[in-house]
């Protein structure tokens, strides 16, 4: 006999016993012998006794090769053994009498390194003969009793002539039944003909066939996914005879599939936004009808307006509160639904909502559920709907990402007769869990953009003043795919002698960064502006700014180390108000307006730490400074690395100003220089940033030239002009931020404008106040005299005494009066508190206490003293 391999009892899989199983299947029908790896005999049981009559004492040991009766036939020569991993072929081997025997052997190879012997040696016995038929029988025994598929056998005119177990379960049908019917006779359905056209097929072609059909079954409660095999059947001659269909039920791994397809699917169609409501349908549109008849997706109502989740989602006591956030039927309109879209329902504990989301969990329930039915007794208007429709399956699966507990999707079915399974409510939760993730992202996504929306609000101007120099209209459009701001802005700045300052810039980038950074610039901007600093010496100081945050955040990005709670904004946002506080103080006097200074320096730093910092050295922006004067009707522009402005002449001709070349603010080393123009009266000035002409369609010349004609089309108003020129140039989500200010310019009449020469003579004093009052008198303003007359009085007599000639009163009347002297002199004068003995010091003191502001300004050729009374309280 044969040694055994491996020592002690062992019991299989199944629960067979070794020693039943050698009984069962007669080890000595099949010779079997074992060999070392140097091919001496190892093993040697009673089959291989019996085929060449040597007991295994007499060829334990021996070498394997002496029982040869003849070398073995191998073409291209015989590997070695360890090259074999198996065997097999007719060997020539001599019997203990001396006789020769052809025997069919199969030999294994086991791989090196494992115990036991290396070789295994199968022959089986000749001498084994069946009872006569039998091999006849199995094989039409297998045919009818196969589990693994559904078989049928067509004859030449696709009439059924066989049919097996398996197919007679799947139609619900006895062979006798189905015998000479078609298939189209038997499966009444497309998935029938189609299978008959591939029969003929494969009687034409000889080539076999496959197809998924998916039907239901007579008698059935689901549908079944089959995949069809059509093959031809042939005689010995090769004619076809028939056709055997093989039908396998795939049902499982059908559903599979569809479930990994869904699963893709919602990866793909789901989270394509940033906005909750259309997340939520996106999750609806997906899984109906493919999963549910009825989905909807109610969301916490606590998170309607709280800029985070409640710590407890779900009331211990009370009911609960959620908003419909979307829902989707196979029927049109929703019937099913008992809150509308939008609305907000009370779910009591005991609901599936309520219970869902308590527990964490998703919940399968059929209708006749104890705990469905509870809830039901409860809810007349959601019984009536479920006996309405017919509603037999609920799923409830709560939504929760990033350990925030948002809602609950809920999923019925009323058409698919099918009730929900386990793998559904997977495939469910699955589901939501992705639409959960979207969800949140979406929602924190809300609530940064109301954080960006707001701070951007804080930093442009609510509502452009009204001004005698100009009538203006704007338009901001932040880039549509980013957080609702950026960088670009604009301001209107009243200045002295009734002029006006108009700006536009563009910070490079978008978000709370840009934004953070444009508030810096535009508080500077105004800081600048109201101590009347010439347009180009205006920009220069703007650059240093700009070039000093720079070379903070670098600072700023050294010192930081990961996990730091310092942020970048954080070590420059007060600078930003001291450079430009400070820079603006370098040789003038500024306005004695009251907290002026200070409220810009105050204005940058809170601006600065609104937004995240920004990253080292990336702090870039263009702008365009004007200055326009209704008195001269001159304007004077500036611009750093800026498109150039438009000017709309009355007659309708659009113009571009022409500035010199410079470089955006904070690149540095090139000076910026003014351009004066003549502006007649009723004309128009069109600022804007790059956003407003430049486009990924098209050229920067042609974005110039449909501004042009859109600036040339008449127009009822400034409004509706800035209207129609973004409705004209741009897309309906622009790619970059636009800043849009239109100006029509005005122009005070002469008779407004009085001027005097006055003479380097303190006598000239009381001829200039006379000539003040007389022409005070001709426009009407008897109640000023008396202001006027002070004011006029010491602003000249300090011209006379501490200046330089020329000096030169003008008086300018519109809605307010303006008073101002000008002179050769560089010296800005200030104020300062007089003592008891001092003979002077006071005139200033008193000029500021009797008018509404005053201050002074630089020229090229001296200065100007001006102070402004408000009419009104005169």
């Amino acid at each position: 006999m044969e040694q055994p391999v491996t020592a002690g009892r062992a019991t299989g899989a199944s629960g067979e016993e070794p020693e039943a199983l050698e009984a069962l299947v007669g080890a000595s029908l099949t010779a079997r012998v074992t060999l070392d790896e140097h091919g001496l005999v190892t093993g040697w049981n009673a089959g291989a006794e019996r085929l060449l009559g040597y007991t295994a004492g007499q060829l334990t040991g021996r070498r394997a090769a002496d029982l040869l009766a003849e070398p073995i036939p191998v073409r291209g020569g015989l590997p070695t053994l360890a090259e074999l991993p198996r065997w097999n072929g007719d060997v020539a081997l001599r019997h203990r009498d001396g006789r020769k025997l052809t025997v069919g052997i199969l030999a294994h190879h086991r791989p090196p390194g494992g115990d036991g012997p290396a070789w295994f040696v199968f022959s089986a016995l000749t001498d084994r003969q069946p009872p006569a038929g039998l091999d006849e029988s199995l094989v039409s025994w297998s045919f009818a009793q196969s589990p693994c598929c559904a078989q049928a056998i067509y004859d030449t005119r696709l009439r059924l002539r066989r049919a097996n177990a398996d197919m007679e379960r799947a139609m619900a049908l006895t062979e006798e039944e189905m015998r000479g019917l078609r298939v189209s006779e038997i499966v009444v359905d497309d998935a029938g003909r189609r299978a008959e056209l591939d029969m003929a097929r494969v009687l034409r072609t000889g080539e076999p066939q496959y197809e998924e059909n998916y039907l239901r079954a007579p008698g059935e409660s689901h549908e079944h996914a089959w995949s069809v095999f059509l093959s031809a059947l042939r005689d010995h001659e090769g004619t076809i005879r028939g056709v055997c269909l093989s039908a396998h039920d795939m049902t499982e791994q059908f559903w599979a599939r569809k479930r990994l397809q869904l699963i893709a699917e919602a990866g793909r169609r789901i989270g394509t936004t940033l906005d909750v409501t259309r997340t939520a349908q996106e999750l609806t549109d997906v899984t109906v009808p493919v999963l549910a008849d009825f989905v909807s997706v109610d969301l916490l109502a606590a998170l309607d307006d709280a800029p985070e989740p409640p710590a407890r989602a779900v009331p211990a006591d009370g009911p609960l509160l959620l908003r419909r956030a979307a829902l989707r039927s196979v029927t049109p309109g929703a019937p099913e639904s008992v809150v509308a879209a939008g609305a907000v329902d009370a779910y009591p504990p005991g609901s599936m909502h309520f219970e869902s989301l308590r527990t964490g969990r998703p919940a399968l329930h059929e209708v006749t559920d104890p705990a469905f039915t509870a809830w039901l007794a409860r809810d007349p208007a959601r019984a009536a709907r479920v006996r309405a429709f017919g509603i037999h399956s609920v799923m409830a699966v709560p939504l929760a990402a990033r350990g925030t507990t948002l809602g609950v999707a809920f999923f019925v079915r009323h058409r698919t007769q099918e009730p929900f399974r386990h793998d559904d409510l997977v495939l469910a939760g699955e589901l939501a869990a992705r639409a959960a993730v979207s969800i949140d992202n979406a929602r924190r996504y809300t609530r940064e953009r109301a954080t960006a929306v707001t701070l951007q609000r804080s930093l442009l101007p609510r509502r452009l003043p009204r001004q005698a120099a100009v009538e203006v209209a704007s338009r901001y459009l932040p880039a549509g795919g980013h957080a609702g701001v950026g960088g670009d802005w604009f301001d209107v700045i009243p200045l002295s002698g009734a002029r006006v300052a108009l700006v536009v810039g563009d910070v490079v980038g978008h978000g709370l960064v840009a934004s953070a950074t444009m508030g810096r610039l535009r508080t500077a901007v105004r800081t600048l502006a109201d101590i009347d600093l010439p347009c180009d010496e205006l920009l220069t100081h703007l650059d240093d700014l700009v070039a000093r945050l720079n070379t903070e955040e670098e600072s700023d990005a050294e010192r930081r180390t990961p996990g730091s709670a310092e942020t970048a904004g954080a070590g420059s946002a007060g600078m930003a108000g001291e450079g430009a506080a400070g820079t603006a103080g370098r040789g003038s006097a500024g306005s004695a307006r009251a907290g002026s200074a200070g409220s810009a320096g105050a204005g940058s730093a809170g601006t600065a730490g609104a937004g995240p910092a920004a990253n080292a050295g990336d702090l870039g922006a263009t702008c365009l400074y004007a200055v326009y004067d209704p008195v001269t009707r001159r304007c004077c522009f500036a611009g750093a690395g800026h498109p150039l402005p438009a000017v709309v002449s009355p007659e309708g001709t659009v113009d571009l100003v022409g500035l010199p070349s410079a470089p955006p603010l904070g690149v540095g080393g090139l000076p910026y220089e003014a351009t004066e123009v003549d502006v007649p009266e009723g004309s128009l000035l069109a600022l804007y940033t790059n956003g407003l002409i430049e486009a990924p369609d098209r050229d920067l010349d042609t974005g110039v030239d449909r501004l042009r004609e859109a600036l040339a089309r008449p127009a009822p108003s400034l409004d509706a002009l800035c209207d129609a020129v973004l409705a004209d140039l741009l897309p309906p989500r622009p790619t970059d931020d636009v800043a849009l200010l239109i100006a029509r310019t005005r122009a005070l009449d002469e008779r407004q404008v009085a001027t005097w020469a006055v003479p380097s003579e303190p006598s000239a004093v009381a001829q200039t106040r006379k000539d003040v009052v007389a022409q005070l008198e001709r426009w009407g303003l008897s109640d000023a005299v008396f202001v006027t007359e002070l004011v006029v009085s010491e602003l000249v007599t300090n011209a006379i005494r501490h200046a330089e000639p020329p000096v030169q009163l003008r008086l300018i009347h519109d809605s307010t009066l303006i008073c101002e002297v000008s002179d050769g002199g560089s010296t800005a004068p200030h104020l300062r508190r007089a003592r008891i003995y001092d003979e002077g010091g006071r005139g200033l003191l008193l000029v500021a206490q009797l008018t509404e502001r005053w201050g002074t300004r630089q020229s090229g050729t001296g200065k100007t003293i001006w102070a402004e009374q408000n009419l009104s309280l005169a």
